[in-house]
């Protein structure tokens, strides 16, 4: 089993997390874990995701990855931060020959079959959908399952813990990718209640 494969498995729902005070990153991470989520995707999307990455990374059971991954200056800046994975939302040539010169975990986003077939050509297997459900959702996906039996994925962008068990039921989802479980203004208690309701959802099962 590949390192991203096992990531994906970890639990069914990766927590995307958009961090605005990297003070609350330590208390943020442990109520995820406690609720069982360990898998973290720190978006870079705010001037405190770097150090929020590095404060997460001192929490005991939490993997934690950079996620909105743009570009190679981006990239080492998530790796120096002690990234333990990368999450970019499209494929780029550059990105995907960063991430296997640094044997790096690596999800890069896709929409289209040409997108999967250059992540194929690089030896990649296993990508994020996004944005999942502007990109068509559960009928866009399953036409691109068709073709590409062999590739698992997780789905990203608008989806809800309403809406997560149908994406996880499809056997080709090893996990989906929410922000449901990180409100902004959310309390830690709260915080590991969405943790732990979400740590409960089905997921499809290859046979």
């Amino acid at each position: 089993m590949s390192a991203i494969e096992s990531l994906m498995r970890r639990a069914p729902v990766i927590p995307v997390l958009v961090i605005d005070d990297a003070s609350q990153a330590y208390p943020l991470a442990q109520a995820l874990v406690a609720g069982g989520l360990p898998v973290l995707e720190v978006t870079l999307r705010t001037p405190a995701a770097l150090p929020a990455i590095a404060e997460m990374r001192r929490v005991p059971g939490a993997i934690v990855g950079a996620g909105t991954v743009l570009n190679p200056r981006q990239f080492d800046d998530a790796v120096a931060a002690g990234a333990e994975f990368i999450v970019s939302p499209g494929l780029t040539d550059k990105l995907v020959r960063l991430a296997i010169g640094h044997n790096m975990p690596f999800l890069p986003g896709v929409a289209t079959a040409g997108d999967i077939m250059r992540g194929l050509d690089f030896g990649l297997s296993h990508f994020k959908f996004f944005p999942a459900v502007a990109a068509g959702g559960i009928p866009a996906l399953k036409a691109l399952i068709a073709p590409f039996g062999q590739v698992r994925f997780c789905p990203t962008g608008g989806i809800s813990a309403e809406t997560a068990p149908d994406w996880l039921a499809l056997p080709s989802v090893l996990c989906v990718g929410g922000s449901w479980v990180a409100p902004r203004g959310a309390s830690m208690t709260e915080v590991e209640a969405l943790a732990r309701q979400a740590s409960l959802l089905g997921r499809g099962a290859l046979v």
